[in-house]
């Protein structure tokens, strides 16, 4: 088994599933290495992420650890046995690799959910939104970096999955450049409402009920509840959630906050007024 330099994500969520399914059955690495006919070392890549491993030996792994969940197993399996040269895969070594994580988890979801507070998501920002953003950063990028995390972000709002993003007035309002850059990114959150796979919901200021759902996030669905991922934003990159209590966490913060928002056609004429205002 060839050892991976740098697991991406994927590989590291059907790693740490390994790992679970283990510790769920009682048997330590080196029990469960017995079992499987690998040494305890292989074992530890395995857990690690650092050697892939085939759909044959998924199966293996879930019947000596009692598994019996068909759908689960399945999944996992489809997981070991993706080859996808992704998109992204041409920033590798230009961009760091939470920017390489984010697009792999947000092409194999089902779904996409966000709460965004201070910002408008990235998925839905114009180019010139995008840039002031990242023009903003510390330490300040090179013109090179800059140019590559707009072009990455523009291919990201390529993905035509289901997309639901519940946007705070204060995103709107922020102004993260001039006028002109904030009126640009209202009518183009206009325009992406209109979109088929696009729901665009708004928490106005004036809205009561809203100090328990205050919490920016995305959540992207798996092909199981249980291989969803929670992606929160942190000082030094995205952290991924996966634990199956921080899931039901974020999945009852979403529905209250999607319960204080208002409905997608009110948010519509909430941000064209918005637009009119400028």
């Amino acid at each position: 088994m060839s050892q991976r330099r740098e697991p991406t994500a994927r590989q590291m969520r059907l790693a740490i599933e390994l790992r679970r399914l283990r510790q769920t059955a009682g048997l330590t690495t080196t029990e469960a290495a017995a079992l499987l006919g690998v040494n305890r070392v292989q074992m530890s890549q395995i857990e690690s992420g650092l050697v892939g491993v085939s759909k044959e030996r998924v199966r293996r792994f879930a019947s000596h650890y009692a598994c019996t969940d068909k759908e689960f197993i399945d999944a996992l399996a489809a997981m070991a046995t993706d080859r996808t040269r992704g998109w992204w895969e041409e920033y590798q070594d230009l961009l760091p690799k939470p920017f390489l994580d984010l697009s792999e988890l947000e092409h194999h979801a089902r779904f996409l959910r966000s709460v965004d507070m201070l910002f408008v998501p990235g998925l839905l920002q114009t180019e010139d939104y995008a840039r002031a953003l990242f023009s903003a950063r510390l330490p300040e990028l090179t013109r090179q970096e800059l140019e590559l995390r707009i072009r990455h972000r523009k291919a990201r709002q390529e993905n035509t999955i289901p997309y639901e993003a519940v946007i705070h007035e204060a995103a709107l309002r922020i102004r993260v450049s001039d006028r002109a850059t904030s009126k640009s990114q209202l009518a183009r959150l206009l325009e992406l409402s209109e979109a088929d796979h696009i729901t665009v919901r708004v928490i106005p200021f004036d809205l009561d009920d809203f100090a328990r759902a205050s919490s920016t996030m995305t959540y992207a669905g798996g092909p199981l509840p249980k291989l969803d991922t929670v992606v929160r934003d942190a000082p030094h990159g995205s952290i991924l959630l996966d634990a199956e209590a921080q899931l039901n966490i974020y999945r009852t913060r979403f529905r209250m906050v999607e319960a204080v928002s208002i409905d997608p056609v009110r948010s519509r004429d909430f941000i064209r007024e918005l637009a009119r205002e400028l």
